[in-house]
């Protein structure tokens, strides 16, 4: 691969809030407030890289398992950080697309995620894709689900159309995934989509993730060579 090639979808399993607070003595909710300051950091980063879709795991299915206390200030901290940056999107041209059960999302947060998703939905340079209620297995039994709605015979199903009831429809594939915190698992993320997806796992904690870290997760994407099973 030549290394002056950018990616152009890059994904990232935003890993370790909760133990980056808990390394310092601080709240659960500091941690995300600092995982979201680093969201921010890095993806802006991305753009300036020319990366053109960047997907990122912000709270999964099985998360909905946490307290109360804990889902009521992240599904807040989506709500306030989205408003705060509809503009920012508008005028840098990027189109978001919250992908997961966005029905399960408290009414004034899914009113709010609807409202930004079609206000930039002609939006052409950049992509993101904000993982919220999310589920790999999730997504791919609604895809069947909305392929047998739709009446299409089991013969004429492949791997093309399939992509179609995907959340993720007419984009390309990840070309890196990355994971923060030392885990060396998926977790459910894009399990369709990460099939041919190199994987970058990275020992750091979300929150202390930097540029430079991504910068050599880049670089290390880019000295591989991709076989596709061939």
């Amino acid at each position: 691969m030549n290394k002056n090639d950018i990616l152009h979808h890059l994904a990232i399993i935003m890993d370790g809030n909760r133990r980056w607070a808990k390394q310092r003595g601080l709240s659960t909710l500091a941690g995300h407030q600092e995982g979201y300051n680093n969201f921010k950091k890095i993806s802006d980063e991305c753009y300036k890289m020319g990366i053109k879709i960047l997907t990122v795991y912000a709270f999964s299915t099985e998360n909905w398992k946490r307290s109360g206390a804990e889902i009521s200030y992240l599904m807040n901290l989506f709500y306030e950080k989205l408003k705060e940056e509809t503009e920012f999107f508008k005028e840098n041209k990027i189109r978001l697309n919250v992908i997961g059960q966005t029905e399960k999302l408290p009414e004034k947060l899914k009113d709010l995620v609807y409202k930004v998703m079609k206000e930039t939905k002609n939006n052409k340079g950049r992509i993101l894709n904000l993982a919220v209620s999310y589920g790999g297995r999730t997504e791919i039994i609604e895809a069947v689900k909305k392929i047998i709605r739709a009446g299409i015979s089991p013969e004429k199903i492949n791997e093309e159309n399939f992509d179609n009831y995907l959340y993720t429809v007419g984009q390309p594939d990840p070309d890196l995934v990355i994971r923060t915190s030392g885990e060396m698992r998926l977790s459910n993320f894009l399990i369709w989509q990460a099939a041919y997806s190199e994987i970058h796992f990275s020992s750091k904690l979300w929150p202390d993730f930097s540029v430079n870290d991504l910068k050599k997760a880049i670089e290390d994407f880019q000295n591989r060579h991709r076989r596709f099973g061939k």
